[in-house]
C-alpha cells in the first residue's frame, strides 16, 4: 500500500499528488529535496526518512521529479515498474503543457491524472501477483539422475581415469600411426623424425635418397650445435677488475656543490627565524583563518608550458580541434556518457576518493544529465566535467555551517563555557590540532581550558602540558590584564575520562573560561569497549561541538572510520536522540599534494562540514576549507 505519489517540477511547483495512507507528503519530500537533490547525492534512487522509504525518478528533459513513498517495513516489488509507467504516461499525455516552460502555464494547467494513476497502480499490483512461485527442483530433473548406474560404480583394483591433459599429449604422440599401437621398431624412427619403413622392407630410390639426406643433415647439425656450445664454454673468462671508474664529482674539487646548509644569522638559521616570526604573527589579520590554497608552483609552470605549443598550432588545426566531438542539439543518453564517466571514475579513485563514493558520484551525474538537451557547441566531455565539478562543490558545502566564534559569543551571553570534544583514531593528530585551535581562539581573544581526558596513552598529559606552556608564553597574563588565557586541567592517568571532562567543565564555569577543549584517547572504530566509553563521555557532558579528527592520507578507510564512529555513538548512547559527529578536522593536508579525495569522501558519507584543515606543524598552520580550490585540485589531470 502506497502512502503517497507526487509529481513536481524542479522549480518547486507541485503538478499532481496522490494521497494514500499518509495524510501529508510535505515533510518527507522536503527532506528528500534538502538531503539528496540539493546536495547532489542522486547516486541511488531511494531515500529513507523516518519510517518511510521514498523512491524517485528525475526527468531532466522536462525538469520533473516523480516521487513515491511507502512504509519501509514493506517490500513492494512493483514500485519501480509503477514509477516508470507513470513517468512515461504523464510525459506523453501532458507534453504540450510541460514544454511551454513557464510557471504560469504550469499553474493554470489542469493535470487530471487520478484515473490513469489508479489504473496503472492496479496493473502493477496484479503483475506482481501473477508471477508463479519458484518450485524446488526434483531429483529426476537433475544431471545426476541422467547418468547410468554403471558409470558411478568403482571396482577395486581398477586404475583411475587419466586426466585430459595427459590423454591429449599421448594422442599427439600417436599421430601419424595407422592404429592405436605402434611396434618397438617404429619407435626410433618416430623419435628421429625419419620416414617409416614399409612392411615388406623395400624402399624406392627417391625415398632412399631423401632418407640418407635427412640422416646427413641431422648428424652434421648436431655436431655444429655441440661445436658452438663448446666454443662458448671454452672462451677464456677475463679475470681481475677493469680500470677503476673516475667519477665526475670525485675528490675535493667541488665542495661548494655539495654544501646544502642554510645560511645563518647570529648563529640561528634564517628559516627558523622566519618560522618564529610567522608563529608570533598568528593565523591572519585579527585572528581570522586563511582559506586553503591547493595550487603550487608546478601548476604555474605547467600552465606556461601548455600555452607555448598552443601558439604554434595552425588556425586550421585549432578549428578542427574545436569542432571535434560536438553534439548538435540532442538529448544525452547513458551510452553517450558511459566512456566519459568511466574515465572520471578512475580519475577520482586515483585522487584518493573512496571507490564506492566515486561510483555513486558518477551515477549521480548520469542521473542528473540523462535526457538533458545539449547545446550546439557543447561536448559530452565538457558537459559531464562541468556537472561533476558543480556536484563536488555542492558536496563540500553541506547544509550546516559551523561558526565557532559566533557560537562562543552566544555561550558567553548565557554565562557558560563552550565545550568542544575531539575524537578519532590513533595517530591522526588530535592533540596537535587541539593546540592549533587553542592558538586560534587565543588570537581571537577567548580564554581556553584544555581538559586532558586521554588517560591511556603514555605522554599524552605531558604533551598537552608542553603545548600549554608554549601558548602561555605567546599570550602571557601581562598582555591580558593579569587574566590567565590558557590552562591545563589534568587528573593523571588511569582515571575515568567522562568524570574528568565533567570536572573540567565545572571548573571552567567557576573560573570564567570561555572555551573548554576536551582531548580524548585515540581508538579504533572496531574497539567496542573504547567506543562505549567515548559515547558515555559525550552523553554525560553534552558538548556543544563534537569534532572528528581524520587525516587526509586515507582513502576508503576514511569512510569506514566515520561510518563506524557515528554508528557506535548511536548504538552505545543512553539518550533517546544520540549525539553524533558535528564536524570534521582534516589533518596532514600538506602531505598529499593534489590527492585531496579524502575531503570528498568524508563530507559525502556524513553530510558534515570540514571545519578546520591542518597544513603543517606550527600553531599558525590552520586553514578553513576552500571548496573551489579543493575541487580544482581534484579535477586537475
Amino acid at each position: 500500500m502506497l502512502d503517497f505519489f507526487t509529481i513536481f517540477s524542479k522549480g518547486g511547483l507541485v503538478l499532481w499528488c496522490f494521497q494514500g495512507v499518509s495524510d501529508s507528503c510535505t515533510g518527507p519530500v522536503n527532506a528528500l529535496i534538502r538531503s539528496v537533490l540539493l546536495q547532489e547525492r542522486g547516486g541511488s534512487n531511494s531515500f529513507t526518512h523516518e519510517a518511510l522509504t521514498l523512491k524517485y525518478k528525475l526527468d531532466n528533459q522536462f525538469e520533473l521529479v516523480f516521487v513515491v513513498g511507502f512504509q519501509k517495513i514493506l517490500t513492494l516489488t512493483y514500485v519501480d515498474k509503477l514509477i516508470d509507467d507513470v513517468h512515461r504516461l504523464f510525459r506523453d499525455k501532458y507534453r504540450t503543457e510541460i514544454q511551454q516552460q513557464s510557471a504560469l502555464s504550469l499553474l493554470n494547467g489542469t493535470f487530471d491524472f487520478q484515473n490513469d494513476f489508479l489504473r496503472l497502480l492496479r496493473e502493477a499490483e496484479e503483475s506482481s501477483k501473477i508471477r508463479a512461485p519458484t518450485t524446488m527442483k526434483k531429483f529426476e530433473d537433475s544431471e545426476k539422475a541422467k547418468k547410468p548406474v554403471r558409470s558411478m560404480i568403482e571396482t577395486r583394483g581398477e586404475k583411475p581415469k587419466e586426466k585430459a591433459k595427459s590423454s591429449k599429449k599421448k594422442g599427439a604422440k600417436r599421430e601419424g600411426s595407422d592404429g592405436p599401437l605402434t611396434t618397438s621398431k617404429t619407435a626410433p624412427a618416430e623419435k628421429s623424425g625419419l620416414p617409416m619403413e614399409p612392411e615388406n622392407g623395400e624402399l624406392s630410390k627417391e625415398e632412399l635418397i631423401r632418407r640418407k639426406r635427412e640422416e646427413f643433415i641431422q648428424k652434421h647439425g648436431r655436431g655444429m650445435d655441440k661445436s658452438s656450445k663448446s666454443t662458448k664454454s671454452d672462451a677464456p673468462k677475463e679475470k681481475g677488475k677493469k680500470a677503476p671508474r673516475v667519477w665526475g664529482l670525485g675528490g675535493n674539487a667541488n665542495k661548494e656543490v655539495l654544501d646544502y646548509s642554510t645560511p645563518t644569522t647570529n648563529g640561528t638559521s634564517e628559516a627558523a627565524l622566519s618560522e618564529d616570526i610567522n608563529l608570533i604573527r598568528g593565523t591572519g589579520p585579527g585572528g581570522q583563518l586563511q582559506d586553503l590554497d591547493c595550487s603550487s608552483s608546478d601548476d604555474e609552470g605547467a600552465a606556461q608550458n601548455s600555452t607555448k605549443p598552443s601558439a604554434t598550432k595552425g588556425t586550421l588545426g585549432g578549428m578542427f580541434g574545436m569542432l571535434k566531438g560536438l553534439v548538435g542539439s540532442k538529448s544525452l543518453s547513458r551510452e553517450d556518457m558511459e566512456s566519459v564517466l568511466d574515465k572520471m571514475r578512475d580519475h577520482l579513485i586515483a585522487k584518493n576518493v573512496a571507490a564506492d563514493i566515486a561510483v555513486q558520484l558518477c551515477e549521480s551525474v548520469a542521473n542528473k544529465l540523462e535526457g538533458k538537451v545539449m547545446g550546439t557547441f557543447s561536448t559530452v566531455t565538457s558537459t559531464v566535467k562541468q556537472a561533476l565539478q558543480e556536484s563536488l562543490v555542492q558536496i563540500l558545502q553541506p547544509q550546516r555551517r559551523v561558526d565557532m566564534l559566533r557560537d562562543i559569543m552566544d555561550a558567553q551571553r548565557r554565562q557558560r563555557p563552550y565545550v568542544v570534544t575531539f575524537c578519532g583514531v590513533n595517530g591522526v593528530g588530535k592533540s596537535t590540532n587541539l593546540a592549533k585551535i587553542s592558538f586560534w581562539l587565543l588570537e581571537n581573544g577567548f580564554s581556553v581550558l584544555i581538559a586532558a581526558c586521554d588517560t591511556f596513552r603514555a605522554g599524552a598529559v605531558e604533551q598537552l602540558r608542553t603545548h600549554t606552556r608554549r601558548l602561555t608564553a605567546l599570550h602571557p597574563p601581562e598582555k591580558h590584564g593579569g587574566r590567565t588565557m590558557v590552562q591545563l586541567f589534568e587528573k593523571g592517568y588511569g582515571k575515568d575520562a567522562a568524570g574528568i571532562a565533567m570536572e573540567a567543565i565545572a571548573f571552567a564555569r567557576n573560573q570564567g573560561f570561555d572555551v573548554v577543549l576536551v582531548d580524548t584517547a585515540g581508538r579504533m572504530q572496531d574497539n567496542a569497549p573504547l567506543m562505549t566509553a567515548l559515547a558515555k563521555l559525550i552523553t554525560v557532558n553534552t558538548p556543544d561541538l563534537v569534532l572528528f579528527v581524520g587525516e587526509a592520507l586515507v582513502g576508503n578507510e576514511a569512510v569506514d572510520q566515520l561510518v563506524k564512529f557515528n554508528r557506535a555513538l548511536a548504538d552505545h548512547s543512553m539518550a533517546q536522540t544520540p549525539r553524533l559527529i558535528d564536524g570534521i578536522v582534516l589533518t596532514k593536508f600538506d602531505t598529499i599534494d593534489d590527492k585531496v579525495g579524502a575531503a570528498i569522501s568524508m563530507t559525502y558519507i556524513t553530510s558534515k562540514p570540514i571545519v578546520f584543515v591542518g597544513t603543517g606543524q606550527t600553531y599558525c598552520d590552520l586553514r578553513s576549507l576552500n571548496a573551489k580550490a579543493v575541487v580544482a585540485a581534484l579535477m586537475k589531470a
